[in-house]
């Protein structure tokens, strides 16, 4: 049985809406109030956005969330948390 291709995170949701937008990053800039320079550094994959950030770009970008009801639930997992590191840490003072 083939695996199915794991879908879009916000991440990369956003990300992708920006590039397709056809506005320069200085336009999404002046009219959301979010640096230009934090929008470069999300677009590269350098840092993320905070989430009221991501909110106003969201709806500036026409996006909402929707909930998928066949999605099941991720087990957390050193590589799927949010602060990985934090997780090594943890399993490296057990040891």
């Amino acid at each position: 049985m083939p695996k199915n291709k794991p879908k879009p995170t916000i991440t990369e949701v956003l990300q992708a809406a920006i590039e397709n937008s056809g506005l320069t990053r200085y336009r999404i800039a002046v009219d959301t109030g979010i640096e230009e320079t934090s929008l470069l550094r999300f677009v590269t994959g350098q840092t993320s956005l905070r989430l009221d950030k991501a909110d106003v770009l969201a709806r500036y970008l026409g996006l909402h969330l929707v909930e998928d009801r066949d999605a099941e639930p991720l087990r957390p997992t050193p590589e799927n948390l949010a602060r990985p590191m934090l997780s090594t840490k943890k399993q490296q003072k057990k040891d």
